[in-house]
């Protein structure tokens, strides 16, 4: 007769279901981008939604569906720690997200997750960390400011290049300029094209990686971006003395089911869902030479 270990049986969520969430707060980042700040709607989703609220881990995206229009997935922008809300930054691109942008506090959205790897924050510990984002790809690298800021003994100098289109696409503005006073911190933005108000850098962010300094063989980097942006990135860093296995990249598929069943993010033999979305440039960089792969 079997012994009874009395463990007591975990709920497990159907990560194909979603759970239901509120607005809980709204920003608008700038004419075409904003951040929803989501929490648990009723009792009977806590189960459900514990995973996703506090287990979430930089680099994870959601699957958020707004009822009646369809499902996208979409990074988290902030992390979990201190903090009952989950938290995203989107563009107004698509039928979806349109839907999102006119989304108002208490609206309900569906939410599944969190999936996929995260950025490599336990590798970096001692290291000088440089952050290249591109557009609406700063939103994935916020919450590895966010916990690095949190945890700044364990980290060298952070040095973040964030590129915009013009200045009226800078997004998280708040953010960088407090991110600018914080010591070992280094926040260089610049844009594609300048306006009689900008007094800032103008030009790819690429160019920028010539004017920072940073110990080649004791730097992490992390990019997310445009995969072009993110190409010349790495051959920028490459340059300085980088190697491949020290820079990670964040990549973007259509992804539907987020679980590696459909196959719609499939870059070669990885699943971006699944494998990804980070990962290091050395296991994507046959792939990157191929064009719209």
């Amino acid at each position: 007769m079997q012994e009874s270990t009395n463990k007591p049986e975990i709920a497990v969520a159907d990560p194909m279901v979603p759970a239901l969430y509120r607005v809980d707060s709204y920003i608008k980042e700038s004419y075409d981008t904003f951040t929803i700040g989501l929490r648990p709607s009723g009792q009977e989703n806590d189960r459900a939604t514990d995973w996703a609220q506090h287990h979430s881990q930089p680099g994870q995206f959601n699957m958020l569906y707004v009822f009646g229009k369809g499902e996208v997935p979409i990074s988290i922008s902030a992390g979990a720690s201190g903090s009952r809300l989950l938290t995203h930054t989107t563009r107004d691109v698509g039928s979806v997200t349109k839907a999102m942008f006119a989304l108002k506090v208490g609206d309900t959205i569906g939410v599944r997750g969190p999936f996929g790897n995260n950025w490599p924050l336990e590798s970096a510990k001692g290291k000088d960390v440089v952050l290249v984002a591109g557009g609406i790809g700063l939103a994935p690298l916020r919450p590895v400011i966010l916990e690095i800021l949190a945890r700044r003994a364990e980290f060298g100098r952070v040095i973040l290049l964030y590129g915009a289109r013009s200045p009226r696409d800078i997004i998280f503005k708040e953010d960088l300029k407090k991110w600018k006073g914080q010591p070992g911190v280094i926040v260089y933005i610049t844009v594609d094209r300048g306006s009689s108000a900008w007094h800032g850098s103008v030009g790819v962010v690429t160019r920028l990686i010539t004017q920072v300094r940073f110990d080649p063989e004791n730097t992490v980097a992390m990019i997310c971006g445009p995969e072009i942006m993110m190409h010349f990135t790495v051959e920028a860093l490459k340059q300085r003395g980088m190697k491949g296995d020290d820079i990670y990249v964040s990549m973007e598929r259509n992804m539907k089911c987020a679980v590696g069943f459909c196959g719609h993010c499939q870059f070669g033999p990885h699943f971006i869902c699944k494998d990804g979305p980070v990962f290091t440039y050395d296991s994507l960089s046959s792939l990157f030479k191929i064009p719209e792969i």
